[in-house]
């Protein structure tokens, strides 16, 4: 199945966001999302979702280092039930490991020469960005 997919990292405040082409080879950053609450932000993504024609929406789970489910993970799932009920049965919706995405992210821009203060508006897009790849990756031959 081809179409765009869109990665979220979803962070109560900011939620970083990356998409990528309808043929599934290049990913890209979106802006983050700034949102006072769960339910903007839902509905904020909804925006994206319908004028991007998104097939896919990988939602970043924020495992503990050891792989066991923190706090962060639940307010996660809430984020996602809402999201899911928010854009209906259409939208395929897979979670993702996303352990490390922001150190991944923050090393990126650490090589461009930025600090991590400097690159705080991009980090969460970025982090978004690394689950996409590594998606867009794995599925290659779909």
């Amino acid at each position: 199945m081809k179409g765009r997919v869109l990665a979220i990292d979803y962070g109560g405040k900011r939620t970083g966001l990356a998409v990528c082409d309808e043929m599934r080879i290049v990913a890209h950053p979106l802006p983050a999302i700034v949102s006072a609450t769960l339910l903007d932000t839902v509905k904020e993504i909804a925006e994206v979702v319908d004028g991007r024609n998104i097939k896919v929406i990988l939602c970043g789970i924020p495992f503990l280092s050891d792989g066991t489910e923190g706090t962060q993970v639940a307010n996660v799932r809430i984020f996602l039930a809402e999201l899911r009920k928010s854009l209906g049965p259409d939208i395929l919706f897979e979670e993702i490991d996303e352990r490390y995405t922001t150190k991944e992210a923050e090393g990126m821009w650490r090589k461009a020469g930025y600090s991590k203060r400097a690159a705080k508006e991009f980090l969460d897009s970025t982090a978004a960005v690394v689950i996409l790849r590594e998606y867009l990756a794995r599925t290659e031959n779909y």
